[in-house]
């Protein structure tokens, strides 16, 4: 406990250290406020107590692990709900979550991760509502669906706010999107494509998770609309889901490559990548045809180093982390949910530029 004692405009630690008045300037407010908030006292609005306490820590006043005990505030409790299945990069981030106490502790968080059944909006549906009747405030990935709508407008009459991850959803009334912007992530794809292509007249196909999520969806219209623009003699003969599942996309691949023998590129939107890699290898088409992915996991990057890949669009799992923490943080504090929050950016790997460190399972 902090105490001021008889003058609280000179109250310090020891000589050179910061003092209570150094908060305070810092801050924004007067001592007294901030004896108030160091002393959990009550009449200081939350907004207030959240811009002492950064200031505090700021300083090296208050260390951070103090910082919410200070503030008389339990933690904060999330729940993370991602697609259980055989996306190694979502299976990764999940993973990554459940190990980051110590990361979230600081910042007084606990996160809870559900893996659910993909591709099913009820189910889904479902788990909002349950875990909006728990926690403080909910992060998933989305499905297009209005069941899915509805559970993120009744939870935010219940104000428990939701973060969409990856993948968005519209016309709900969800707290904010941490994740790239997709139909720039399908252009990117797009023109990797062409320049691999040298923009000569090729035939090229496209594997997606499923298009009831609108990141694929996303992906697939500006994957589209730049070959229209640069590469028109490029024709797309087909669009397969592959439900992210190594099997199914190895099986859309053998179609595919059977139907279309002169096949020159594929251009993975989601998961299953090992799929269409070993259909590739199996038909020895792996060094001459052009394949494009998504997500940098243990196995995509086994991938780009034996040649069989060419490209992965990657985000860092940890800053989408750390994104969607601060819009919860921001929102408990009664700031605007994006403030100083940066948003995942889009990065394209290829072999020769393989990072050491950026691993969901990492």
């Amino acid at each position: 406990m902090v105490s001021l004692k008889d003058d609280p405009e000179i109250a310090a630690g020891p000589r050179g250290l910061p003092r209570v008045v150094d908060i305070a300037q810092a801050a924004g407010v007067s001592t007294a406020t901030v004896d108030r908030v160091l002393n959990n006292r009550p009449g200081v609005r939350a907004a207030t107590v959240q811009r002492v306490l950064k200031a505090a820590a700021a300083l090296d006043y208050l260390p951070d692990g103090d910082l919410y005990a200070a503030a008389g505030q339990k933690p904060m409790r999330l729940s993370f709900l991602l697609p259980a299945g055989n996306n190694r990069f979502l299976t990764g981030l999940g993973e990554m979550i459940r190990r980051a106490d110590s990361m979230l502790a600081p910042h007084g968080v606990k996160a809870q991760v559900e893996f659910i059944k993909s591709f099913n909006p009820d189910l889904l549906a479902r788990s909002l509502f349950q875990h909006g009747r728990r926690a403080d405030g909910v992060a998933f990935m989305a499905l297009e669906h209005p069941a899915v709508r509805e559970a993120v407008d009744a939870l935010a009459d219940r104000n428990v706010p939701s973060v969409t991850l990856i993948s968005d959803i519209l016309n709900c009334r969800r707290a904010g999107y941490v994740g790239l912007d997709n139909r720039a992530a399908g252009r990117t794809a797009g023109y990797l494509i062409a320049r691999f292509l040298k923009h000569r007249p090729a035939k090229v196909a496209m594997i997606a998770g499923s298009l009831s999520y609108r990141a694929h969806e996303d992906r697939e219209m500006g994957f589209l609309h730049v070959l229209k623009e640069i590469a028109p003699d490029i024709e797309v003969v087909g669009l397969r889901e592959g439900h992210d599942d190594e099997g199914k996309s190895y099986r859309q691949t053998r179609m595919l490559l059977g139907l279309h023998p002169d096949l020159a590129g594929v251009y993975n939107i989601g998961g299953g990548a090992e799929g269409v890699a070993r259909a590739l290898k199996e038909t020895r088409r792996e060094r001459e045809m052009v394949f494009i992915g998504h997500g940098l996991t243990t196995e995509t990057r086994g991938l780009l180093i034996d040649g069989a890949l060419d490209a992965v669009i990657t985000q860092d799992p940890r800053n989408t982390l750390s994104a969607c923490v601060g819009i919860f943080t921001n929102l408990r504090a009664g700031r605007p949910a994006m403030q100083a929050v940066e948003s995942p950016r889009a990065e394209v790997i290829f072999r020769e530029n393989l990072p050491k460190n950026m691993l969901p399972d990492e």
